[in-house]
């Protein structure tokens, strides 16, 4: 089928007042075309944020869009902002030990505010898109004179008076590290955003209201290459909202992935551990003499697999083959069955080299995969998932 079918293809099934899921996913899971936005179309629908019906579209989108402006509003503020001059006498101040306490809640979101912060800032190294300022910085907030702007709040103190200590705190040391800003991306001057604080924002959004959960290191390679779709969307009425259609789409996406982000049902049926014995099973069936080699070498998926399932592969290719990777695995009627089938097919694509190969430099091949058209990955994913096991 040619790029323009394919164009017409999308756009049949787009423009019906009823969108048959089933046909969107048969035609995306082969990749969605860069034009129009289609890509980010068609993964809203794919990740259950818009309904399949278009005459409710407006209506969602205007519900869910407001609903995420008052989350900022409620929840990027600044515990004890209201009491004059910062008073610690007042009824709740930094030392108060009552759990119920707005400062508690205020350093322990710190505490994961620290970790988002560092990973943000080093997200998708090889591209700029980042590092640049977005066309719809929050005005709220970069026009706020309060310190809501979060890579304030990891920059800087909030006390008078620095290096307090009190047991029961949790916190042996108030006063935050401050980041040299040449060793990560740098915040835009007064006014403006990057890219990079607007994910932050999502994920701590998303830490707070996921207590449960919170924050865990790679969430923000998952959130990454949804933000940059829906930020670089051609048409001007969605690029507006990227953050919030993100934040749900986001959101959507980890309540089907999020036990591989928690440590305690790795051995659950959707466990991480789960996931990794299933792939090298079904890399037994198909290759039996590469599983042969990795188990006689003890290389064991967790040095090398256990990224590509968590991360969704987002982490060992480049962005546009990541959000190619991505059609098919939003696509997938059997929702990341193919996930497995792509890193079987990495396997089997370099077997003469890891057959050849001693442990060193097979666990350094597979931790650093070479690059090649992604497109040769797929094509092999596909091969195998016919393949009765």
């Amino acid at each position: 089928m040619t790029y323009r079918a394919r164009l017409r293809e999308f756009d049949n099934i787009l423009s019906q007042e009823d969108v048959d899921l089933k046909k969107l996913k048969a035609i995306a899971f082969h990749g969605i075309p860069d034009d129009q936005g289609l890509r980010s179309l068609c993964w809203r629908l794919l990740l259950n944020y818009l309904p399949l019906e278009k005459s409710s579209w407006n209506l969602c989108l205007a519900e869910k869009r407001n609903l995420y402006k008052q989350l900022i509003d409620e929840l990027i503020v600044m515990p004890g902002s209201n009491e004059s001059n910062g008073d610690v006498t007042c009824d709740d101040h930094p030392l108060n030990l009552n759990p119920d306490s707005q400062w508690q809640a205020f350093f322990k979101d710190n505490e994961v505010l620290l970790q988002i912060d560092k990973d943000v800032r080093r997200l998708c190294p090889d591209i700029s898109f980042f590092q640049q300022p977005t066309d719809f910085p929050c005005i709220k907030i970069v026009n706020s004179k309060e310190e809501v702007r979060l890579h304030r709040r990891v920059q800087r103190i909030v006390l008078k008076s620095a290096n307090v200590e009190r047991k029961g705190l949790g916190i042996t040391k108030i006063a935050l590290t401050t980041k040299k800003a040449n060793e990560d991306y740098a915040p835009m001057a007064e006014g403006k955003e990057a890219h990079w604080e607007v994910v932050e924002r999502i994920l701590f959004l998303y830490a707070k209201l996921n207590p449960g959960q919170s924050y865990v290191q790679g969430m923000n390679e998952i959130v990454g290459p949804i933000y940059h779709a829906f930020a670089s969307d051609p048409d001007i009425s969605f690029r507006e909202y990227a953050e919030a259609d993100c934040f749900f789409c986001f959101t959507n996406l980890m309540s089907e992935i999020r036990d591989f982000f928690i440590k305690s049902l790795d051995e659950t049926d959707h466990g991480i551990n789960k996931m990794m014995n299933r792939m090298l099973n079904q890399l037994k069936v198909y290759d039996l003499e590469v599983w042969l080699k990795l188990h006689q070498l003890d290389l064991k998926p967790q040095y090398y697999s256990f990224r590509w399932i968590t991360l969704l592969l987002s982490q060992e290719f480049p962005l546009p083959d990541v959000l190619r990777i991505w059609d098919s695995l939003f696509s997938d009627e059997k929702r990341f069955d193919f996930l497995i089938n792509v890193c079987c097919a990495m396997i089997i694509i370099v077997r003469d080299r890891l057959l050849g190969g001693d442990f060193p430099s097979n666990i350094k091949l597979l931790q650093s995969f070479p690059p090649m058209d992604v497109q040769i990955i797929l094509s092999k994913a596909m091969e195998l998932s016919k393949i009765k096991l």
